[in-house]
């Protein structure tokens, strides 16, 4: 009895471990091609706030930290990258973050992805 309760323990044990190292309790990231400890790692390698991800159907993804202040953090991240290339902030509403540039319009959606991370999608056009 005490070598199966041994044997059970070490199993839970390892399981714990490769679900901690493999990132199996962050949700599915919702974009095909990438795994969450994929798109965390890239995050974590790099000094940059907001990063691309993945490209997807005309848009592109982007992960970005809340730093345990909300999307407040991620939605200046985005005002940021995207003010870098010209793009002059309008105004929010919702998930939406609208943008104008010689004309043009550009809409960022914010995404809470975990309570420390929110994806942003930008058309790849910007």
């Amino acid at each position: 009895m005490k070598k199966a309760v041994l044997i059970a323990g070490v199993f839970l044990a390892l399981l714990a471990l490769a679900a901690y190292m493999n990132k199996w309790y962050y949700p599915p990231v919702p974009i095909s091609g990438i795994t969450a400890k994929e798109a965390i790692e890239r995050l974590k390698n790099t000094d940059r706030k907001i990063i691309d991800i993945a490209p997807e159907n005309g848009h592109v993804w982007y992960i970005t930290r809340t730093e345990n202040k909300g999307v407040s953090i991620a939605d200046k991240n985005v005002k940021r990258m995207l003010a870098a290339n010209g793009w002059k902030f309008k105004q929010k509403d919702g998930s939406g973050l609208f943008f104008e540039k010689d004309g043009d319009r550009l809409i960022a959606s914010t995404q809470m992805w975990t309570k420390k991370y929110v994806l942003v999608k930008v058309p790849e056009n910007w």
